[in-house]
């Protein structure tokens, strides 16, 4: 089967890759790269920088033409991803959920959903995010409690929901619920719903975080909230759970790409510090020590690109890649970890200084091993596939 979102063959393909890349590179360059310091202290959302994003298209980069998306690859997306993180995190946050959420329904959808929803996704018109992680309830999601109770032709949502990206200044979440909370096994009575905010769809709170500022990251709560019952996402009950897992493996290649895109910039950060800083004498990057430290951080950088460029891949061919996926968001982001400390020894008490961007990249890059489902869970859906698919 063709992924909708299959890439043409060719030099064409590859050209116009390249002119969407230059476009990103300068809206980074010139819209963001200015701002990041001021909107990452006051932790201030980047209006201004959505705004730009809507008319660049980016809220429908993955969403096909005939809905009126660009219709991009998942190995563009990606690279897209590195450079905004290696510029500032959070602005990839703010099209990772949304489009999470807009391959739901373009996946999974009724045409008529399909019709009155992804053109206006695509615009940024609707934004938001995925209403997944529950305050009990994370890596779990088939012990989520929130309930949609079918009355007339409504549902009648009641529960909560934490964590949840885009959901103060978005204004639609792909909810997963229990529209059945005693099926057996669990999953079947799991279902999504597209929801706008109303009645009833309360924004508990803002959560503070070490990193990852800016983007809006909330706490909800559902107070009989109605959502028409056309919304459930393909209109039959019971197969939410399958129908976000295969989101999850392209938020999984998003967030691998975060990891390379903070790896990336805390080994260039580091190339170029250790050329200009000298003790006893000399550059630090004729130090042994700090060589060591260099080859180790460039070695997981290309090692990262490749395994989220294979995760990328395998989606757009649309086969099953949680696997791929797994291997590619564990490597790149703990290669973020790494990367980052290792830049802020280098940088000795400078790496520590708000006036340098490492503090920043050390702060953000934590949170990529563990959202998204941790890391520990990753490494056990590779060897559950690597079974699976070797069998004796």
């Amino acid at each position: 089967m063709t992924h909708p979102n299959a890439p043409s063959s060719g030099a064409a393909a590859d050209d116009n890759e390249q002119l969407i890349l230059d476009m990103i590179d300068r809206f980074l360059k010139v819209e963001v790269a200015p701002h990041v310091r001021a909107l990452e202290s006051s932790d201030t959302y980047p209006e201004e920088i959505v705004e730009h994003m809507k008319t660049m298209g980016l809220f429908g980069c993955l969403i096909a033409p005939e809905y009126g998306g660009l219709g991009l690859s998942t190995r563009t997306y990606a690279r897209i991803i590195e450079r905004m993180s290696a510029v500032w995190m959070s602005v990839s946050g703010i099209i990772n959920s949304h489009l999470i959420m807009a391959m739901a329904v373009q996946r999974f959808g009724t045409p008529a959903q399909k019709q009155a929803y992804l053109p206006r996704f695509a615009t940024g018109e609707l934004r938001g995010g995925i209403g997944l992680t529950e305050p009990d309830c994370g890596t779990d999601l088939q012990a989520i409690r929130t309930t949609a109770r079918r009355d007339g032709d409504h549902y009648v949502v009641n529960g909560a929901k934490t964590w949840i990206t885009n959901s103060m200044h978005g204004n639609c979440l792909i909810l997963l619920v229990k529209t059945d909370p005693a099926a057996e096994p669990r999953h079947r009575g799991m279902s999504l719903l597209i929801a706008e905010k109303g009645p009833g769809f309360h924004v508990s709170r803002k959560l503070e975080k070490l990193g990852y500022k800016g983007i809006d990251t909330c706490e909800l709560s559902f107070d009989n909230y109605r959502v028409p019952a056309d919304r459930l996402l393909g209109g039959e009950e019971g197969r939410g759970l399958q129908q976000i897992l295969g989101g999850l493996e392209l938020g999984r290649i998003n967030v691998a790409a975060r990891g390379l895109g903070i790896a990336a910039a805390a080994l260039d950060e580091s190339v170029a510090y250790a050329q200009m800083r000298k003790t006893f004498g000399k550059p630090i990057c004729e130090h042994q020590a700090i060589q060591l430290k260099l080859g180790e951080m460039a070695t997981r950088v290309q090692a990262a690109r490749l395994l989220v460029d294979a995760a990328a891949q395998a989606y757009d061919s649309g086969e099953r890649c949680d696997m791929e996926a797994g291997m590619a968001k564990y490597f790149a982001t703990e290669a973020g970890v790494e990367n980052s400390l290792e830049a802020m020894r280098i940088h000795g008490a400078y790496g520590y200084s708000k006036e340098f961007n490492i503090e920043r990249l050390y702060r953000d890059a934590p949170l990529l091993v563990i959202g998204e489902g941790t890391n520990e869970m990753q490494r056990i859906i590779i060897a559950k596939q690597l079974i699976a698919r070797n069998p004796v």
